[in-house]
C-alpha cells in the first residue's frame, strides 16, 4: 500500500474537481482518502492504496481535467492507514 500527496494548481476550484476525484476512486475501489480545495486555489488531494490503482486515479484525473490542471506536485509515501473510504472535505 502506498500513498500520494498531490497539490494541484490552475483552474481546479469549482469545476466539480473534488466530486469527480471522489467519484473516479470509488469507481477504481481500493481508494482511500480526502481531496479539499486550499485557501491558495489549489487542491489537495491524499489519497491511498495500491500503488498501480493510485497510478491510474491519476491518469484518470489528468485525463478528464488536463486542461484545467496547470501544474501537480506528487509525493509517494507510505500508506498510513488512516482513511475510510474517500471523502471532500
Amino acid at each position: 500500500m502506498k500513498r500520494i500527496h498531490v497539490l494541484f494548481s490552475g483552474a481546479v476550484q469549482g469545476v466539480g474537481f473534488r466530486f469527480t476525484c471522489r467519484d473516479i476512486a470509488e469507481a477504481l475501489g481500493n481508494i482511500s482518502g480526502t481531496v479539499e480545495n486550499l485557501l491558495d486555489r489549489r487542491v489537495e488531494l491524499v489519497a491511498e492504496g495500491e500503488e498501480e490503482n493510485l497510478v491510474e486515479f491519476l491518469r484518470k484525473i489528468t485525463e478528464y481535467f488536463g486542461r484545467n490542471i496547470r501544474d501537480k506536485k506528487i509525493e509517494w509515501e507510505n500508506a498510513t492507514h488512516e482513511f475510510k473510504g474517500f471523502t471532500i472535505k
